[in-house]
């Protein structure tokens, strides 16, 4: 079965060169003539792993070409998501199944709502890749992958075809517990890297802000109901800050380059989380009103 991706970004394009590699057929989903035409001209996807480049002349199409879709890797940012998915809803066959490949929380069940017939599982990733250039990425460091559904269904078979394309996927049985622990993660670093214009392991010059803040994100994954991910919160987010040290956060390197944040995802989902559960989260708040204005006046959207 074909495995179609929308989002051409850093993931979407390394999955995508895996599962050619492997033999298996995949398709590029582009929102435009225009990005066909430049994908096009670069002739495919181009994969650097340990300074070796590889070109992957994969097949690619507009998303409002005819044809059904059984399975989608949807990976484009979290703003864009509800867009994405309804580009491509008339071409989803019954029973669709999307992995749908985003920070932080939100956007995923956005999308599910609005595509009721379809299967949409949740996907985690630390895996390392960069975009050196359009359709041209970097391999950048070993991770996990994790797929799960919120509705509690069973594993479906096709992840022994992305383990056997060399994606390093597992099923998660609480995928929303994962998801959390890494959005509390982000929220702890990456919008002090932004305000203080720093590298991740600079943080640890911050190391009171930081612990408050993991305070606060422990109470609301405590009140969430995953206590074992808050009690190991100020730890994980320690040891990234440290084993990260030389890095520059995701969210650094959007607003460095003058991109659109998934603050909204992120920061903004876990304050919105804790007015839901009348959990008193001033840090947070403080942070997320800080981040907003410095947002703005780099004339970037705050939301």
């Amino acid at each position: 079965m074909t495995w179609y991706i929308l989002g051409a970004g850093s993931l979407g394009c390394l999955w995508a060169a895996r599962l050619a590699r492997a033999g298996q057929p995949v398709r590029l989903l582009l929102r435009d003539r225009q990005r066909l035409d430049a994908y096009r001209a670069c002739g495919g996807i181009s994969l650097i792993e340990d300074g070796q480049e590889s070109l992957y002349p994969i097949p690619a199409e507009t998303a409002d070409q005819s044809g059904q879709i059984q399975r989608l890797l949807l990976a484009c940012k979290a703003y864009d998501a509800e867009a994405a998915a309804a580009s491509v809803a008339a071409r989803l066959a019954p029973g669709a199944e999307l992995i749908l490949l985003q920070n932080g929380l939100g956007s995923q069940q956005a999308v599910a709502s609005h595509l009721p017939r379809a299967r949409c599982l949740y996907a985690s990733s630390t895996e390392g890749a960069f975009r050196a250039a359009d359709f041209r990425v970097v391999f950048a460091g070993k991770g996990q992958t994790w797929v799960g559904d919120e509705q509690q269904g069973a594993a479906p078979g096709w992840l022994d075809e992305l383990k056997s394309a060399g994606i390093p996927v597992g099923w998660n049985d609480d995928i929303l517990e994962r998801l959390w622990r890494k959005l509390a993660m982000n929220c702890a670093i990456n919008p002090l890297t932004v305000l203080h214009q720093c590298r991740n392991g600079e943080l640890a010059g911050h190391a009171d802000e930081v612990a408050g803040l993991c305070d606060e994100l422990g109470k609301l994954l405590h009140a969430g109901g995953y206590p074992q991910a808050a009690e190991q919160l100020h730890g994980e987010v320690q040891h990234v800050i440290a084993a990260t040290a030389a890095n520059y956060s995701s969210m650094y390197q959007d607003v460095a380059q003058s991109r659109r944040t998934e603050i909204a995802y992120l920061l903004g989902h876990a304050c919105a989380e804790g007015d839901r559960l009348g959990l008193p989260l001033p840090r947070l708040h403080a942070l997320h009103q800080r981040l907003r204005e410095s947002l703005r006046q780099r004339g970037l959207p705050d939301a």
